[in-house]
């Protein structure tokens, strides 16, 4: 049973869908290209508030429901089964656009609210989508006429750079900081991990031209994963890279698995890393954090990292070493010590996948 017949999902007329199933089920199909379909979804707003006390911010945006990235480790599956969807491909073969965001945005943002905004926190305000609807960049026009706001932008796309005149102009009245997502600078795992992401050299380049504008910039190497991503000497050479990049702040947390992550990215471990699938199973069998040493090791690495490169503080210079780091450049192999151990040893290689097409 297709997911979309004629466009839309099958619904029992003993079930009617409601609230925003209903909306995306109404939802028009406006482009499809190759395994996916794009959708225009009627939103009634745009600011979300935020209530966790785990997060800096009070508020989110989320241009777009779905991702067409398809990291395999993505948290925000989940909020696909919002809309009636639960196969975890849906997530990045249904992509919606909230329709009409800039003026949805316009009348929030004109009551006043307090509180940090981040933009991009379930779903990449970047992604292919952006280039078809200019949803973000709607978002961000609006953004423009106001002074005084504390925003965050996440993305793992150099698109960005295609904003940076609006972003300039946003960041000279308000307190703006771009997070760059780049988890590994090894391209063949990052296009394993993150099937349809830029490379991690464009994200780096994107970082510096930002920097170089004269906008905060941090890198994020997150999620961390477990013996995939987590050699300390891979950890280092991302926060080398942001230091040549101009970036003022990195960070980096463990991989956060919640239940409907874990049913798509327990297959993919099960194909690519195999010897790994019985210890991600007793790490994560207590909740979607990864607790106890690991964390702790993990979190000790990154004020280590942080330290070392000045990465800890205000708004930096643009580095004078380079426009951008060398995408050429050679960076310690995956398999070097992990801070999280194999079974067979501490120094036991990560055998890589075999990447197709």
């Amino acid at each position: 049973m297709q997911l979309f017949p004629a466009s839309h999902p099958e619904t029992s007329p003993a079930t009617p869908l409601i609230g925003l199933a209903k909306k995306a089920a109404e939802s028009p199909s406006l482009v499809r290209k190759h395994q996916v379909e794009y959708f225009g979804l009627r939103a009634q707003t745009i600011l979300n508030r935020c209530a966790s006390e785990r997060v800096p911010f009070t508020w989110t945006i989320n241009p777009y429901r779905g991702c067409e990235f398809g990291c395999k480790y993505c948290y925000a599956r989940y909020t696909h089964e919002y809309l009636g969807l639960e196969d975890s491909a849906a997530f990045e073969e249904k992509i919606y656009s909230k329709e009409h965001a800039g003026e949805i945005l316009l009348r929030e943002l004109r009551k006043n609210p307090q509180g940090a905004i981040a933009i991009g926190t379930a779903t990449d305000p970047y992604q292919p989508a952006e280039r078809l609807f200019r949803t973000t960049r709607s978002i961000l026009e609006t953004l423009q006429a106001f002074r005084g706001l504390q925003l965050s932008i996440t993305t793992k796309s150099d698109l960005i750079r295609r904003d940076l005149d609006v972003l300039r102009a946003i960041a000279k009245v308000n307190d703006l900081q771009v997070n760059i997502s780049v988890t590994t600078l090894c391209p063949e795992l990052a296009r394993c991990l993150e099937v349809r992401a830029p490379r991690p050299d464009l994200r780096l380049a994107a970082a510096a031209e930002l920097a170089q504008a004269g906008i905060s910039v941090a890198i994020f190497a997150m999620p961390v994963l477990p013996a995939i991503t987590d050699a300390p000497r891979d950890l280092e050479g991302v926060a080398r890279a942001a230091a040549r990049a101009g970036a003022c702040y990195f960070a980096m947390n463990a991989l956060f698995l919640m239940p409907s992550a874990q049913r798509a990215f327990f297959p993919f471990l099960e194909q690519a890393f195999p010897h790994l699938v019985e210890k991600y199973h007793r790490l994560y069998a207590r909740g979607a954090y990864a607790r106890g040493t690991y964390a702790k090791r993990l979190q000790e690495l990154a004020e280590r990292l942080r330290a070392k490169y000045h990465l800890n503080g205000p708004r930096r210079g643009y580095s004078s070493e380079g426009a951008c780091p060398d995408p050429a450049e050679k960076f310690a192999p995956v398999a070097q010590l992990r801070l999280f151990e194999t079974a067979s040893s501490q120094n036991a290689a990560v055998r890589m996948p075999r990447i197709e097409g």
